[in-house]
């Protein structure tokens, strides 16, 4: 690496880092890195691009996180890039990876809830509800009508979560019911990466990069 490269990478790792609370300067230094390398795997004819589109962080999503559900792959795009330009940024992947691999109980609510929330509205709606848990279910070959299990589904869910009784979910009721039982965090599907993931990308991006 050349060191003008080595002088703006440090330099734009002493800005990000301020906003990234999870992580030192080295290790901002080295997710700016792994960004660079990532962001040059996507075949863009001849333009430079502001950031990862959808494609490539739902790879990444998919093949580091092991995720496979795409309403939520979406979802978290969506919450990666604060924007809303199509693209993650550099200071975006930083800030987002704070909170998706090292977030605080806090942190990752307000996270989950904005994955969950598909039309933005904030609220989580019984029909999203219901969307979200027919795609993160895997379908049972039986004789019923499998929507009408999931209905129900909907119905429970809502009797727990639902504390003003309006029928869909706010941030202050979803935020309750995680304090009250911290499983209902990814209620509506796994949109936090497993602890094995967390530990080889880590290990990945910050070791590996150490010994070369």
């Amino acid at each position: 690496m050349s060191a003008m490269n080595r002088k703006v990478i440090q330099t734009l790792a002493e800005t990000i880092s301020k906003h990234a609370e999870h992580f030192n300067k080295t290790e901002v230094e080295f997710l700016i890195r792994e960004f660079n390398v990532l962001l040059g795997e996507q075949t863009v004819s001849g333009r430079a691009v502001p950031g990862l589109d959808r494609g490539t962080f739902r790879s990444i999503l998919h093949n580091i996180f092991g995720m496979t559900d795409d309403m939520i792959m979406d979802g978290v795009f969506r919450t990666f890039d604060k924007d809303n330009d199509s693209f993650v940024s550099m200071k975006e992947w930083v800030e987002g990876l704070s909170v998706f691999l090292r977030g605080t109980l806090e942190e990752q609510i307000k996270y989950c809830f904005h994955v969950y929330d598909l039309n933005g509205d904030n609220y989580v709606s019984r029909e999203e509800m219901f969307h979200m848990l027919k795609n993160s279910l895997i379908r049972q070959p039986t004789e019923e009508d499998p929507d009408e299990g999931i209905k129900d589904l909907v119905e429970i869910t809502l009797k727990k979560m639902d504390y003003d009784h309006d029928g869909r979910l706010s941030f202050t009721d979803f935020e309750k019911s995680v304090r009250e039982e911290n499983l209902l965090l990814e209620a509506f599907g796994t949109c936090l990466p497993d602890t094995t993931s967390i530990e080889s990308f880590e290990h990945h991006v910050f070791q590996e990069q150490l010994e070369q």
